[in-house]
């Protein structure tokens, strides 16, 4: 099936609000290192009670809040469509002053948000809209694009490996009132 990524205007964001972000956690990763060489290994272990993750409702954040904490004039909002049909959505922050993830870098960029309606999963959307992501980080002369996801989210993990992504920060402390989540920080060279 055809997938088209597409820039959107920021008062898109309602729209991508009602594209779920939410999974079933059926496992995690227990995470080790870094080794001698600085890589950190992930040992996938399997859960006798899954649960669903839902990041929009867990945090009390969305698409719709964003601008009520931060800048995000210079953000990029992409879709992806299949035939007229929006099925998917990533948020590329850049050059945003209180974003702590930028690292005060105007060479970096971060994948904020990517979110792919469940029925379209696994379907090439996420991978466009990842594209297109790395795309619109070049055209702003950023080298490198950063991702976070946690532990808990393996398929997400997977899919940012898969892009081409390399794990180079692990932090169990990120989350006090979540103690069961790790941090991961993912890297991509542009």
């Amino acid at each position: 099936m055809h997938v088209e990524a597409r820039e959107e205007p920021a008062s898109s964001l309602a729209e991508f609000d009602q594209i779920p972000i939410s999974f079933a956690v059926r496992s995690i990763f227990d995470v080790s290192g870094p080794d001698d060489a600085g890589a950190f290994v992930l040992a996938e272990r399997g859960l006798a009670d899954p649960w669903l993750k839902d990041y929009d409702a867990d945090s009390g954040e969305g698409p719709t809040r964003w601008a009520n904490r931060f800048d995000i004039s210079k953000w990029g909002f992409l879709s992806a469509w299949m035939d007229d049909r929006r099925v998917g959505a990533a948020v590329v922050a850049f050059d945003t002053p209180g974003v702590e993830m930028l690292e005060g870098r105007r060479d970096l960029a971060v994948l904020w948000d990517l979110r792919v309606v469940p029925e379209a999963r696994g379907q090439g959307a996420g991978a466009a809209l990842f594209r297109a992501a790395e795309d619109w980080a070049r055209a702003r002369g950023c080298t490198e694009l950063k991702i976070e996801t946690q532990n808990i989210n393996v398929p997400a993990c997977r899919f940012y490996a898969r892009q081409g992504c390399v794990l180079r920060a692990v932090d169990p402390a990120a989350y006090p009132t979540l103690p069961g989540e790790i941090q991961l920080l993912w890297y991509k060279p542009l």
